[in-house]
């Protein structure tokens, strides 16, 4: 197999970015994110968007797919293949081999598996349909368009559902899709025993609030972000904001979003042995291994470059 591509993935403080950029900088590659939080503009502390991590030994290693949207603004799994996809073609022209690092399973797996989905135009009428349906209303339709729903966030967020409705109808009636490149990936997976992500998790958290997340939830909400939207980006920017609003103390803000941390790391890990089961091969390393990505690469990858 030619290695096109090379995935590092794993859960939510696994150190999968930081084997990514010293993997990058060994072979003189550049990182494409898939991360769906990290695309957005000043959601910084909250998603873990360490842009110092991007560089090694002073030298900045080049990342796409981070800080390319406002908070504000509407982002698919279309969206995000789709300039995937670009930043792919773009890279490869250079003779460069991409890496891409993340744990956002849908945002994998729409590269990884080539998901077939179509551009689809706004349909004005059709939201002016919409406009004052309650929201259950608007989940039954989008169940009776499609028999199940890949991305839970649609049926979370207004907008989000409305647009869902829209490019599952469109669907129905235009099926035709662009074809995709075809991706030859290396994937290696980053995981910990259970006890030590669960510590590694706790002391992110508090570094990550003694740095100013919550400054971080009440700027951008004075940018104009409402509480509703920052609900639904949820984990630190939902429980944060519940804690702004008065609605939690600080200490049940902690411990509930300390918890819900660590629930979302564990469907990660569900989400990655999933797809070994549907097929897909992961070189598992055992903790943040340098040493041992780097044999997994000279064993998989024809040529290194350096």
């Amino acid at each position: 197999m030619n290695i096109n591509l090379i995935v590092i993935l794993g859960p939510t403080a696994s150190g999968k970015t930081t084997l990514a950029v010293h993997l990058a900088k060994y072979l003189g590659s550049e990182i494409i994110s898939a991360d769906s939080r990290q695309i957005y503009r000043g959601m910084d502390l909250g998603t873990g968007k360490d842009l110092s991590e991007y560089c090694v030994d002073g030298v900045a290693i080049p990342c796409h797919l981070i800080d390319i949207i406002d908070a504000d603004a509407d982002y698919s799994v279309f969206d995000y293949q789709q300039r995937f996809f670009q930043c792919f073609a773009e890279i490869s022209s250079r003779g460069v081999l991409p890496i891409l690092a993340g744990g956002t399973g849908l945002y994998l797996e729409s590269v990884l598996n080539g998901y077939q989905m179509c551009a689809v135009p706004y349909n004005p009428a059709l939201r002016k349909e919409l406009a004052e349906e309650p929201l259950e209303n608007l989940v039954r339709r989008l169940l009776a368009l499609r028999s199940s729903v890949h991305n839970k966030s649609d049926i979370l967020d207004r907008s989000r559902l409305i647009r869902a409705i829209e490019i599952a109808g469109h669907s129905r009636l235009d099926p035709v899709c662009p074809s995709l490149p075809c991706i030859e990936a290396l994937v290696v997976g980053v995981r910990w025993e259970r006890r030590l992500l669960r510590q590694r998790i706790t002391v992110r958290l508090r570094q990550r609030l003694a740095a100013g997340m919550i400054e971080e939830v009440r700027s951008l909400h004075a940018s104009g972000v409402s509480w509703e939207r920052l609900h639904y980006f949820g984990l630190e920017y939902r429980y944060i904001g519940l804690y702004l609003q008065g609605i939690l103390d600080y200490q049940t803000m902690f411990e509930t979003l300390n918890t819900k941390i660590h629930q979302f790391a564990k469907r990660q890990e569900t989400w990655f042995r999933r797809m070994v089961r549907n097929g897909r091969l992961i070189h598992w390393l055992d903790g943040a291994d340098h040493d041992s990505l780097r044999k997994i690469i000279e064993n998989n990858v024809r040529m290194v470059q350096r």
